[in-house]
């Protein structure tokens, strides 16, 4: 509380108004505090802690004016208080790579959507209910409702054909709502794969060949957890919030978003759920709840309290334990305190390396055991469980990090290539669960992978898998068992930067760059210590990443991440309003000759170009240079064509780099694809006109004045109609060039021959 009156003294104050205006947008009050960097501090205490760090005795007893004396009290106390500052120092370097989900309330609107919307449903008929409820509701709130049903899950183009059967070969529908995400019944043959992914994979790539361009909408129910009393009840259909979140950045251009529904589909939740799709704008990622409508937000994880870590004992159980992150997870148990680690991978001690680091950890005294098993294989896992119970092993924590890459471009991906990616990782994680849910665990940790959380071109099948891990914490968490998912970014020492040499490189350039390895086993310990079921841990730049993941489509789930919102309000104070680069696009496209617009697009595609590959000047982008030789491959060739889709407004393939192979030629094809329906001569005509609609826009004026208005602009259509072509444009343009808001009533009374 203020004491305003002691505040004020003497000054003598008094109440005033507010004022009437509208408050201008800039905040004064701290929304998050930031912190020094570390090692700035003043001299005589970096000198402080720089003899405690050195454990160096006289140099501390010097900077506390004390007299060093043999068996000094100060002696004792110094390596103890060396050790505490190392430690806190790595627990703060350690904390400043987590985050964690939350859901941010949004205030309720009123909208109702309208026009025609395509209802995608299960194939199978599954939860009928909520399809019926969901179409039902849609038509009482006045949309005009069209049905497709899912046939062969694993046939795009059959399923393109029954979309365009079902349109009745219209495309123009104002969106597309999926409940295919409700199927989790397995694909016949591809265990691991639910018809619902299966089904809305095919679905993302139909409506492509179908030239569907309307906006798609993918709804699950019980699939996230927006609070600890919101448990999950389907984390299957998490894997499609994971490949959502990646064909939102391959296809930011047919691309709706994900909605949640809750368990009770009333007519409150389907008007709510209506709502969100009217309403349009830049929110993605939603959940319906009684309570109301929930947005998903990225946020710094509080830090954990100090000095508190998990410390593992007894037998350990890791999974891709052979592996290269596998093998330092190892190292760290071995160091921590687990008395057993068994190392569970397909290849038993057949993996390279698994001998050595078997005979490495036992050096240290730890008791190892190679155990070659298939997670993925229950009956498998089961027996090796129960034999390590029946020898007596007390088992006391999980750690699952194997798991199998096939990254690929959504549009390539098939229900097999899923399977693929989700075996280990699914599979394995349900049948860990099942294996030692009678256990009392310290710890079940599921390694996942950034792009389950944020998503990542080319990764939609490991997107789907890590998603499901999130959402597989949050299912256990809410059985009373423990659980904690985290989303790993690349390691410096292992994962896919030891398959692709440029794999780290890419990564650095968006803003992600490669986890220290003993920061990130530390950030390990300490998120199973907190509270938390999901984590990020990752090392993100966010000038550039921020950037680059909303190079092509806004992402509102990283708005309040405290540096993004740092980058919002430097761009907001510098004068950058956002101006809509499309407008601008299309503004140069009419007023420029042909030979100025081809080379405003060449110097577009070397922009845009350079930017995709990390350059910050375009003279690396030679006009002729193939972009194979240029280092594009199916990543970087997404992302160009997302930054140029961007700035012109224009739909274009995601092959576009490789159809289209250098700068130059592809400039040619942007040129044929503007379709200016405008000739040359008539471009200050057009430009003259927005100057005209600006000005009758601001122009104040009594009702009879826009009548006499609105009947010469009506007079001056029908005239048009009615002249010859070949008017001098050029003379109209420069009687309007200089004219004010009056001088344009009375040139169109003047000079456009209305009467």
């Amino acid at each position: 509380e203020v004491d305003w009156e002691a505040v004020f003294a003497g000054q003598e104050a008094t109440h005033v108004d507010l004022p009437t205006y509208p408050f201008q947008r800039q905040r004064y009050w701290p929304e998050a505090m930031v912190l020094p960097a570390a090692g700035v501090l003043d001299p005589v205490d970096a000198q402080f802690w720089d003899a405690v760090e050195q454990g160096d005795l006289a140099a501390l007893a010097a900077t506390l004016d004390l007299e060093e004396v043999p068996d000094s009290p100060l002696g004792e106390v110094l390596p103890a208080l060396s050790s505490w500052r190392r430690q806190r120092r790595e627990n703060a370097a350690a904390d400043s790579l987590r985050y964690r989900i939350s859901w941010k309330p949004l205030a309720e609107n009123t909208a109702s959507p309208s026009g025609t919307w395509l209802l995608v449903a299960p194939g199978t008929g599954a939860a009928g209910d909520v399809v019926e409820a969901v179409a039902e509701g849609m038509r009482g709130l006045g949309v005009d409702v069209v049905r497709c049903v899912t046939g062969d899950v694993l046939d795009r183009a059959a399923l393109a054909g029954e979309l365009t059967a079902a349109l009745g070969g219209r495309t123009a529908v104002e969106g597309v709502l999926s409940l295919c995400a409700l199927d989790e019944e397995p694909v016949p043959g591809l265990p691991e794969v639910t018809a619902g992914l299966a089904a809305t994979l095919a679905l993302t790539q139909a409506l492509g060949d179908a030239d569907v361009a309307a906006p798609l909408w993918c709804l699950t129910r019980g699939a996230v957890s927006t609070a600890p009393a919101d448990g999950v009840a389907h984390p299957a259909q998490a894997q499609v919030w994971g490949l959502g979140r990646v064909a939102a950045l391959e296809h930011p251009d047919r691309w709706g978003g994900l909605i949640d529904l809750p368990e009770v589909l009333d007519e409150r939740a389907v008007a709510r759920l209506g709502a969100l799709l009217a309403a349009g704008g830049d929110e993605d990622q939603l959940a319906v709840r009684s309570a109301g409508v929930l947005a998903r937000r990225l946020l710094p994880a509080p830090a954990t309290a100090a000095g508190r870590a998990w410390e593992p004992e007894g037998t350990v159980l890791l999974t891709g334990g052979t592996g290269a992150i596998g093998a330092r997870v190892a190292r760290r148990l071995g160091g921590s305190g687990a008395e057993h680690v068994v190392l569970i991978g397909r290849s038993g001690l057949r993996a390279p390396g698994a001998e050595r680091l078997r005979d490495e950890l036992a050096g240290t005294g730890v008791r190892v055991t190679v155990a070659a098993c298939d997670v993925a294989d229950r009956d498998e896992l089961a027996a090796l469980v129960s034999k390590l119970i029946a020898d007596g092993e007390r088992i006391t924590a999980v750690l699952h990090a194997a798991g199998e890459l096939d990254d690929g471009v959504v549009d390539a991906l098939t229900p097999e290539r899923l399977a693929r990616a989700l075996r280990a990782k699914v599979a394995g994680a349900r049948n860990l669960h099942e294996a030692t849910r009678e256990l009392d665990l310290s710890a079940f940790v599921l390694f996942s992978g950034v792009a389950g959380t944020v998503g990542g071109i080319g990764q939609g099948a490991f997107a789907a898998a890590g998603a499901y891990l999130d959402a597989f914490a949050e299912h256990r968490r809410g059985l009373g068992l423990t659980a904690t998912s985290i989303a790993w970014g690349p390691w410096a020492e292992g994962g896919p930067a030891l398959d692709d040499d440029t794999f780290l490189e890419r990564t650095s350039r968006r803003g992600l760059a490669a986890l220290p390895t003993e920061p990130a086993l530390t950030a390990l310990c300490r998120a199973v210590a907190q509270d938390g079921p999901a984590q990020l841990v990752a090392d993100i730049a966010w000038d550039r990443f921020g950037p680059a993941l909303t190079a092509a489509r806004p992402s509102p789930l990283i708005d309040d991440v405290p540096q993004m919102r740092e980058i919002a309000r430097a761009a907001e104070q510098a004068g950058d309003t956002g101006t809509d680069d499309t407008a601008e696009f299309r503004r140069a496209v009419a007023e420029l000759s042909d030979v100025e617009l081809g080379q405003m697009l060449l110097e577009l595609v070397r922009t845009e170009a350079a930017g995709a590959l990390g350059y910050t000047d375009i003279e690396a982008i030679g006009p002729k240079r193939l972009f194979r030789d240029l280092g594009f491959e199916s990543l970087t060739a997404v992302e160009l064509r997302n930054r140029l889709s961007t700035r012109t407004g224009l739909r274009l393939p995601v092959t576009l780099a490789f159809d289209h192979p250098t700068p130059v030629v592809l400039a040619a094809f942007l040129k044929g694809e503007v379709g200016r329906d405008a000739e040359p001569q008539t471009v200050p005509v057009l430009a003259e006109l927005d100057r005209l609609e600006a000005s009758l826009a601001t122009l104040s004026a009594d009702r009879t004045a826009r009548h006499r208005i609105t009947a010469r602009l009506r007079d001056i259509l029908a005239g048009w109609d009615e002249e010859p072509a070949g008017g001098d444009g050029a003379a109209v343009a420069e009687k309007l060039q200089s004219a004010s808001a009056d001088e344009v009533l009375a040139f169109i009374d003047n000079e456009l021959g209305a009467s």
